[in-house]
């Protein structure tokens, strides 16, 4: 099921161009967005995100600049043109859920709700599995399931757009990551473009398409996260999400005997992974950390590593942070693999660029996100 905006027919794509100053703090960002899908915006403390989201949403204004939502302008400060927060239809989720104490559940959802927008209350509240809360009072939620209703708000009020400012923070370990899949799985219902902040790469790996790095209100890069991960140039600053590579394929099959299952990555190219509940030919994305790969000249019998892929080394290079060992990017099919060894074994294994290996990887190492 589907959750679909009333407009634009298609989604449409985020341009903008700000400047603004606070105090010793200067935010100076160019962006384009995609049309459509997640796009995390990732930084350390202080790098710009709040701010850049709440100019997004209209709460706040630059010194100067333009922001446009497809063909709508909702800011130009040259044409004085400032479309005020509660006009733009972008939907925001903050940190805390920010709930009204003194109305039920359904009067929160409801509240601010335009007229069009009634006819997807049901719809919209069975995907959030909030059914049951809706004559309870904000005061006796838990964390995620408040948080649940504030995402349901906001969809409720017809965005074009939905920001989502770090919503899992302050949730402990168990309903952070049960309400991180109920947002992956949401994600990818809504027909809108969602923009996700956090400063959690696990956050970010497990829902986000497009990935924004920040730096002092700056944009360091912006790119597909795949793409991102694979830089070299980027793995200090990437340096949370410990240099990993995302993967997506298929479920083929699952082994109940040992808890495992099989994913397709395309028609060649299969992977063992620790057993998942994922229903036979859905969707599955895996993160498989850098440190968990090795490298063999041949495949190999005799071996704990259930995954053995060959592979042509792409790229290959030294950084200056850690001089001792290699960065390789391996080519798999129509995808890649990024892997790290000694200096040492570089040599001693006659690795170069274009050479034929095979990638290790123990089906334990796998993360699905």
């Amino acid at each position: 099921m589907a959750i679909k905006p009333e407009l634009p027919t298609n989604p449409s794509s985020l341009s903008l161009s700000v400047d603004q100053r606070l105090g010793n703090f200067h935010l100076q960002t160019e962006l384009v967005l995609p049309a459509c899908g997640v796009t995390g915006i990732f930084g350390t403390s202080g790098s710009g995100k709040t701010s850049l989201l709440r100019l997004i949403a209209g709460l706040e204004y630059p010194d100067s600049g333009v922001i446009q939502l497809g063909e709508q302008v909702l800011l130009d400060t040259r044409r004085r043109i400032c479309v005020p927060a509660h006009k733009r239809r972008i939907g925001v989720v903050f940190q805390e859920a920010r709930l009204f104490p003194h109305y039920r559940v359904r009067g929160n959802l409801t509240y601010g709700m335009p007229a069009h927008a009634a006819a997807r209350f049901d719809e919209i509240v069975e995907l959030l599995g909030i059914t049951a809360l809706l004559k309870r009072m904000p005061g006796t939620l838990s964390g995620g399931e408040a948080r649940r209703v504030a995402i349901g708000r906001a969809l409720l009020s017809g965005p074009q757009l939905l920001l989502m400012d770090e919503p899992l923070t302050g949730l402990d370990g168990a309903r952070k990551e049960e309400l991180l899949r109920f947002i992956a799985r949401l994600t990818k219902q809504v027909e809108i473009p969602v923009i996700y902040i956090s400063h959690d790469p696990e956050e970010i790996s497990a829902i986000a398409d497009h990935l924004v790095l920040m730096k002092e209100g700056s944009i360091q890069a912006s790119d597909h996260l795949g793409t991102l991960l694979q830089r070299f140039d980027l793995t200090y600053a990437l340096g949370g999400f410990d240099a990993a590579s995302i993967l997506e394929g298929t479920v083929v099959n699952h082994d109940s005997k040992y808890n495992l299952t099989r994913i397709a990555l395309d028609a060649t190219h299969q992977l063992t992974v620790p057993g998942t509940s994922a229903p036979i030919d859905s969707h599955l994305r895996v993160r498989i950390p850098v440190r968990d790969i090795a490298l063999s000249l041949a495949a190999t019998k005799g071996t704990s590593y259930r995954n053995q892929l060959t592979a042509i080394i792409d790229d290959m290079t030294t950084l200056p942070e850690t001089p001792h060992t290699v960065e390789l990017r391996l080519q798999v099919g129509n995808f890649h693999l990024r892997a790290r060894l000694t200096r040492k074994s570089r040599d001693e294994m006659g690795l170069y660029i274009g050479k034929e290996v095979t990638a290790l990887i123990r089906s334990v190492s796998f993360n699905s996100i």
